[in-house]
């Protein structure tokens, strides 16, 4: 153990004051339209409104957004129920238009750069991890973990952005977590063709699916199905670990079905999983080493010393973690009550 922890810290790099974000609990009893007025409770109104408009203006060009403005209006009857109520509702709360709140939430969808990782110890226990990656800094103001209930109970958590309804980082507990990564195909200029599958074929954002999965989903296979059948407006990778030994897996999907099934196979040295942003089966771009340097960090530490602790070691290797992280959250479906988000200031780089 020595050994691996000598080494993990020669490969990790200085992480800055690293905190955790504020939580923010919405009750699923509540009328839609009032369950994010906890918000206000966190955050100032104003800071909120200047910076999903910041947020608009850098992600999408604005010739862009001039053109879908008008179909984006009329994406409003066509946005499902709970997140048309759900976004009416922070559109008041910010004193904007429903068409900005659905294209702050489209814009989401188009760059989460990212890695997950979901990894099985010598006991069969399971442990999910991501770092995930966004080229907005301001979005490290605007973290935050998102406790869900229903009935006074909670239902499922997450780690998301103030303003936005979906979710990249989740868990139902004592069922599954799961992790959305941006699919390296997929590039922000398609973003006109995510709104129009969204407005035409009636497909879901990819952080909706996970959302209605966490709500949904009996247990891990069910939500292993969801994920990989259900109909989403582009690309994505859903990785998703379990509560029994072997329930791990990264599915690779496209638009209507999925691309590839790659489960953890631990009889046979497949302990753990990455995943990046690209497709598995091929090597990355030669300028990103996030999948060698995982890889590297996983196998120093190994199945008899994985746990919570060391994959967050792992997830602050450089560059794993990099100048645009913006959290790491480690968590384990067993024990839902170790779930832990911590936000990167500063982002990583090398020592």
């Amino acid at each position: 153990m020595v050994r691996v922890a000598v080494l993990l810290i020669g490969l990790a790099v200085l992480c800055r004051a690293e905190f955790g974000p504020p939580t923010v609990t919405v009750s699923l009893d509540e009328a839609p339209e009032l369950r994010w007025k906890p918000l206000a409770q966190v955050f100032d109104v104003e800071f909120l409104r200047k910076a999903a408009a910041d947020i608009i203006d850098s992600t999408v060009p604005k010739w862009v957004h001039q053109a879908v403005k008008p179909v984006v209006a009329a994406l409003e009857d066509y946005i499902p129920k709970p997140y048309a109520g759900e976004i009416r509702g922070i559109a008041s709360l910010l004193g904007g238009s429903v068409s900005d709140i659905i294209i702050l939430n489209f814009a989401y969808e188009i760059s989460a750069f990212c890695t997950s990782i979901v990894a099985q110890d010598v006991n069969g226990h399971l442990y999910h991890g991501r770092n995930l990656d966004y080229p907005h800094p301001v979005l490290r103001n605007l973290t935050i973990d998102v406790v869900f209930l229903k009935n006074g109970k909670v239902a499922y958590r997450g780690t998301s952005f103030a303003a936005y309804v979906g979710l990249w980082t989740g868990q139902s507990p004592n069922k599954f977590t799961v992790s959305g990564d941006q699919r390296g195909t997929e590039h922000w200029w398609n973003w006109w063709k995510n709104v129009v599958s969204a407005v035409l074929l009636r497909r879901s954002p990819v952080s909706w699916l996970v959302r209605e999965s966490l709500a949904q989903a009996e247990d891990f296979q069910d939500a292993v199905m969801r994920l990989s059948k259900i109909p989403i407006i582009t690309g994505v990778y859903y990785i998703v670990g379990g509560v029994q030994p072997g329930e791990g897996v990264v599915i690779t999907r496209d638009r209507t079905r999925p691309a590839d099934i790659w489960p953890l196979e631990p009889i046979i040295g497949g302990w753990y999983r990455v995943e990046t942003n690209f497709d598995h089966w091929l090597p990355p771009p030669a300028r990103d080493h996030r999948r060698e340097a995982a890889n590297k960090a996983l196998n120093a530490t190994g199945p008899d010393h994985i746990n919570m602790e060391t994959l967050y070691q792992v997830l602050s290797v450089h560059p794993v973690c990099n100048r645009i992280t913006v959290y790491t959250t480690t968590m384990s479906a067993a024990t839902p009550e170790k779930y832990r988000t911590l936000v990167r200031p500063m982002g990583c780089r090398p020592n």
